[in-house]
């Protein structure tokens, strides 16, 4: 028997009254907030004005949360549909239950970043580079709800760090599993800290920056989502291609993308708009005069 093991969480649902309070939703919403916070701090050391990120904030979390809810259902159908579902269909929409793609977050919430910034008239790329090691972090913390849920976890291990999952979840008794949601975590918050070096030591504008967060986390993503064996919702094993499960083909697709964004931008130094436009400052209206 191994001589420690990292517990799992007896429950991840409390209830205040009728009111239920999730774990995982909580996880999210302090990622969230310090994603937020410290992305504000860093838009107004470049120059742009307050609040800003806050109200970027909105729609790219209402887009976010719609792109990784639409990206995990798609990749995990076989929780809602067919004939071995252990959901009803109409679940897919209870986001609260657990289930958000990063992938589709990150795709959908950036076509909100995009939305707000063309009408505010802002560089996306400033923008994108400045909210890159706030996004790292907010992973490392959202991805304890997984820990929460017992989900996100890896092949069996006599490590003394080997995380207990109980049969609900798939495990088997006496047996630890590798904690591939810490794995992610820890390598999330390193990530975030050397976006930030990167950042000061290197002129990394024009969305250099973000790529550089992309390549980081789908080379991290690509070898823990290897570890993993956990069940999809439950049902069965992910699905894989050629050997790799879906998410890792994903990542060898996006760390190919960023590393082309990097070289093909590696000399860009046109001026970025981390202001608004005056077209934006007057409501709407050209300025008298202008043309």
């Amino acid at each position: 028997m191994p001589l420690a093991s990292i517990p799992s969480p007896v429950q991840g649902v409390w209830h205040l009254g009728i009111i239920p309070i999730r774990a995982y939703a909580l996880c999210f919403i302090v990622a969230i907030g310090f994603g937020v916070w410290l992305s504000e701090r860093r838009w107004r050391a470049r120059g742009g004005e307050k609040g800003v990120i806050g109200d970027i904030a909105v729609p790219a979390v209402i887009f976010g949360l719609v792109g990784g809810r639409l990206y995990h259902v798609i990749v995990d159908w076989q929780t809602y549909f067919g004939p071995r579902a252990i959901k009803e269909p109409y679940q897919a929409l209870f986001v609260w239950e657990g289930g958000l793609g990063i992938w589709g977050a990150v795709a959908l919430g950036g076509v909100g970043v995009w939305l707000a910034c063309r009408r505010r008239g802002l560089s996306l790329g400033a923008v994108a580079d400045t909210i890159a090691p706030g996004i790292a972090f907010g992973q490392a913390i959202a991805r304890w709800g997984n820990w929460f849920n017992q989900e996100l976890y890896g092949s069996p291990t006599t490590l003394p760090w080997g995380l207990e999952i109980d049969q609900a979840h798939g495990g088997v008794p006496g047996t630890l599993y590798h904690p591939a949601f810490l794995y992610e975590s820890l390598w999330d918050v390193a990530l975030g800290f050397a976006l930030i070096l990167a950042g000061r030591r290197f002129t990394l504008r024009h969305g250099r920056l973000f790529a550089l967060y992309v390549a980081g986390y789908t080379l991290g993503r690509f070898w823990i989502e290897g570890l993993r064996i956990d069940p999809v919702g439950g049902v069965d094993h992910a699905v894989t291609l050629l050997g790799l499960r879906i998410n890792q083909w994903t990542s060898i697709v996006l760390f190919a993308g960023a590393l082309v964004h990097l070289w093909v931008n590696r000399h860009k130094d046109a001026e970025e708009h981390v202001v608004p436009t005056a077209r934006e400052e007057n409501g709407g209206h050209q300025p008298v005069g202008s043309t």
